[in-house]
């Protein structure tokens, strides 16, 4: 499902402006505009696979302190948005300034192949360094793990580990996010092949199980919270929300590891606008852009902010921080490897 949408904030005079202090990014001015006296200005157009609420109110939040950024967002899963970039690229330019997409090794190829640009942050010391891009092309914006989510009202005793996933007595139990479709399912399947003690024995195991298999995160909490099946593979905040709205679902962060995608920004060297997407990717990383996540739901990059209600502390989980540089490697091998563990 595809989004476009546009926002133009309303505010007569700037507000408090928050910007990067000088570098690679800023200071450069496109056709869409730059970096004035009084902050960032122009169009700053932003490719995402947020969904559409999140980013809308993460806009609506910069635009707050950046009153003379106009903000063009394109929003779509990761998979559909990998295939307009290289369709762009082949016939002109990308046309975004800004990605802000699932998964890390997207981003390392699109380092490899010279399409991003080298950030300047100031708020990226405050942050995980684990989510800090070592050479600085991109950063990571929130803390996504995948959990095993499941509806209180079918499930007496739930799994707790991805291995107990693979237990015939699941069989027509399981939903999870379609790897074409949604980055963080890529990531996760990738993830999976590298571990020792699952890898592909036990993603043979687990398809023979025969999950539904749904377009991404958001229809498998659904299909949780209705009752469709009993158990889904889905991002936590999917299923944090689902129960704070009354859905009878509940969540285990695996106690055989816990698989998470950072989703990374980035800046597209072709873009338009440099010095706003800069300052745009500041904003999101800033304390109060990571307020922000939180309030959404999201478990954040920086320590000084809280999390959401109901998570745990980052420090509370096992967390499987693999070779991100195998993982990108093996990436699309995994997805076909998926796929055809489906047929």
């Amino acid at each position: 499902m595809r989004h476009r949408s546009k926002y133009l904030a309303l505010a007569l005079a700037p507000l408090a402006l928050l910007t990067a202090c000088g570098g690679s990014a800023e200071g450069q001015t496109g056709q869409s505009g730059g970096a004035t006296a009084d902050g960032p200005s122009g169009t700053l157009t932003v490719y995402t696979s947020e969904p559409q609420a999140k980013i809308d109110e993460v806009i609506a939040a910069y635009n707050e302190v950046n009153p003379n950024v106009e903000v063009e967002v394109f929003r779509a899963g990761t998979g559909e948005l990998k295939t307009r970039i290289a369709t762009e690229k082949q016939t002109g330019e990308i046309q975004a300034d800004v990605i802000l997409a699932a998964d890390v090794p997207t981003f390392e190829g699109y380092v490899a192949e010279g399409d991003l640009h080298e950030l300047n942050l100031e708020n990226a010391g405050e942050l995980n360094q684990d989510v800090v891009d070592a050479e600085g092309f991109y950063v990571g914006t929130r803390i996504i793990p995948t959990v095993i989510a499941y509806n209180t009202g079918l499930l007496d005793a739930a799994p707790e580990s991805w291995a107990e996933l693979a237990d015939p007595a699941f069989k027509g139990k399981i939903a999870m996010p379609n790897p074409d479709v949604s980055g963080a399912a890529a990531f996760n399947t990738a993830v999976w092949l590298e571990e020792e003690a699952l890898g592909g024995k036990w993603l043979t195991q687990l398809m023979a199980n025969e999950p539904t298999v749904l377009e991404s995160n958001g229809p498998v909490g659904q299909a949780v919270a209705g009752g469709t099946v009993p158990i889904g593979v889905v991002v936590d905040y999917v299923a944090r929300e689902l129960a704070e709205k009354g859905s009878p679902v509940a969540l285990n962060y695996p106690t055989d590891g816990v698989p998470y995608v950072s989703q990374p920004a980035g800046i597209f060297t072709d873009a338009g606008n440099p010095a706003a997407a800069n300052d745009f990717i500041d904003f999101l990383i800033s304390q109060e852009g990571q307020k922000l996540a939180v309030e959404q739901s999201y478990v954040p990059v920086r320590g000084d902010v809280g999390v959401p209600e109901g998570a745990p502390e980052l420090s509370e989980l096992k967390l499987i921080n693999p070779d991100l540089e195998k993982i990108a490697g093996g990436q699309v091998a995994a997805v076909e490897k998926f796929n055809s563990l489906l047929d």
